[in-house]
């Protein structure tokens, strides 16, 4: 079938192994990049408009591939996506913890290490990201758990049902859909980036709070409408009330991470924690249901 031949060039275990190679690549060369970027501003070799805050500490070059490395965590979401519902709301959790552990090779750069600490914003904010990321690796950890469980186990040599089987192909054209759009956005955010340095609109350049929307902001955007997409769908294969509330809550869990890319400084990092404290509590309540009904089957 011609769709399955789609699917599988783009969204199969040996591509994904093929981008991995590929992104690891381009991290290292951009991280070189970077760093001799630094060194020729530092030096007075070029003169680069955004040194302030892209190129004033070797630190920040930390910066660059780590953001490739995010787009192909994006990819291994969409990847996931067919195959697992809560593998891939981890997998934005993860993402979204790689962007505020992005963002603290940022703050690194912008300490100022003074008796007046809670005084700065620079330090203030490596503040909030540190405990955040730490907070946000325990609660993915309590998400993967609660992911693992099961209560009601489906013989694998039993068939696929037709609703069952209509959404699972409802998800791989999803997801097939997804990847382009990932390519086409990274591309243009790249470029739009680039250009917004190159050529600053009122001598006012890219800052780094710009820096860190850049792509994921739109992008989730897009997740957002696939996730409704797919809950409408959803219904066709189930109409148990735990699973709808599952999937409406992890809506509204990444609609949660698309709204704090609006904000900054601790109204971020709450509004993020909160994302992932309620799509941990919906799984939780899920599970429960699962749990219950389960008893109840075997019981009669």
């Amino acid at each position: 079938m011609r769709f399955e031949k789609i699917y599988n060039q783009l969204l199969s275990e040996r591509t994904k192994q093929k981008s991995e190679r590929v992104i690891l690549i381009i991290a290292i060369a951009s991280f070189l990049i970077h760093l001799t970027i630094i060194f020729l501003v530092d030096w007075n070799i070029i003169e680069i408009n955004e040194s302030k805050n892209l190129l004033n500490n070797p630190i920040a070059a930390i910066y660059t591939p780590f953001s490739f490395i995010l787009v192909y965590e994006v990819y291994l979401l969409i990847h996931y996506l067919p195959t697992s519902i809560t593998t891939y709301i981890r997998k934005q959790y993860e993402i979204i913890t790689l962007i505020i552990i992005r963002r603290l090779f940022k703050d690194l750069s912008n300490l100022s290490l003074t008796e007046d600490w809670f005084k700065s914003k620079y330090d203030l904010q490596f503040t909030y990201d540190l405990l955040a990321s730490i907070l946000l690796f325990f609660l993915i950890y309590l998400f993967y758990k609660q992911s693992k469980k099961r209560f009601r186990i489906t013989d694998p040599n039993a068939s696929i049902n037709h609703g069952m089987a209509r959404f699972i192909k409802i998800k791989k054209i999803v997801a097939t859909a997804l990847v382009p759009v990932l390519i086409i956005t990274a591309i243009y955010s790249f470029v739009n980036w680039c250009w917004g340095i190159l050529y600053p609109v009122n001598n006012v350049g890219v800052n780094f709070t710009n820096i860190n929307n850049i792509f994921f902001e739109q992008f989730f955007t897009i997740l957002i409408i696939a996730d409704v997409i797919l809950l409408l769908f959803s219904f066709f294969h189930t109409d148990e009330f735990h699973k709808v509330i599952r999937n409406s809550g992890f809506i509204i869990s990444t609609i949660l991470i698309r709204l704090s890319f609006s904000i900054s400084g601790l109204p971020n990092i709450l509004l993020i924690l909160s994302a992932t404290i309620f799509g941990l509590l919906i799984l939780f309540i899920h599970n429960k249901f699962e749990k219950q009904i389960y008893a109840q089957e075997h019981k009669s």
